[in-house]
């Protein structure tokens, strides 16, 4: 990189920088992202919570049905239980 791109770069990121500050948001519109962020977060905790619940309900039906069947298969075999 020559002495002359290194300059137009560093004055491209200090232009970049200047802008950012600004585009600040107003407080409304602060209040509205931090919002739309809270109901994300909210919209993904009900998302983890019901996987955890249709996970845990399958994993006690199989144990259910893998008690049945050994139930049944002492029964069939002569066994009064």
């Amino acid at each position: 990189m020559s002495p002359e791109e290194r300059k137009e770069l560093i004055s491209d990121i200090v232009c970049a920088i200047g802008s950012n500050n600004q585009a600040m948001l107003s407080e409304e519109e602060a209040r509205w992202v931090k919002m739309a962020i809270q109901r994300e977060a909210q919209s993904i905790e009900l998302r983890k919570a019901i996987i955890e619940k249709t996970l845990g309900g399958l994993v006690w039906a199989v144990i259910v049905g893998a008690g049945y069947l050994v139930l049944d298969f002492l029964r069939g075999h002569g066994f009064n239980l």
